[in-house]
């Protein structure tokens, strides 16, 4: 018996892994696109928490993206150097610094999301009408449930 045995999931569970499997399978194709934007994957992943939710200082960037601070100043120093990135000392405590996104790195992540938006448009556009309503309201759901 393998410790992955479905035959033990409940439901949602089954729901689960089937979700899974699809967001894998769907964010693979989307990162065929993000070629275009000419940044790696883990700096598009960076820019894209400093565009969302920034200006953010560099530890808790390195903890939304789960890496050790070496390694996101390494990242950040590259965004900086791309001009997609700007450090600036934080307004309440000039010893810490706040990342914000440049007018050009916003541009870049923008660009890409309207890329991955127009790519699964036209997948989403080759459904049923039906398909299409239920999606809809299933990536309703979806956003309830993976929002704290």
């Amino acid at each position: 018996m393998s410790v992955f045995d479905q035959e033990n999931f409940s439901s949602a569970e089954k729901t689960a892994d089937r979700l899974h499997s699809a967001a894998i399978y769907l964010l693979r194709q989307l990162r065929t696109v993000d070629r275009e934007s000419g940044l790696s994957g883990p700096r598009l992943s960076a820019l894209s928490v400093i565009v969302f939710a920034g200006p953010i200082t560099v530890s808790n960037l390195a903890a939304a993206e789960q890496v050790s601070k070496p390694t996101i100043s390494n990242l950040v120093k590259r965004l900086v150097e791309a001009h997609l990135v700007v450090r600036h000392p934080d307004p309440k405590d000039a010893r810490i610094v706040c990342l914000a996104a440049t007018p050009k790195g916003k541009e870049v992540l923008l660009t890409g999301k309207l890329r991955h938006v127009r790519q699964l448009g036209m997948a989403i556009s080759r459904l049923d009408e039906a398909d299409q309503l239920l999606l809809d309201r299933a990536t309703r759901i979806l956003q309830r449930i993976s929002r704290p």
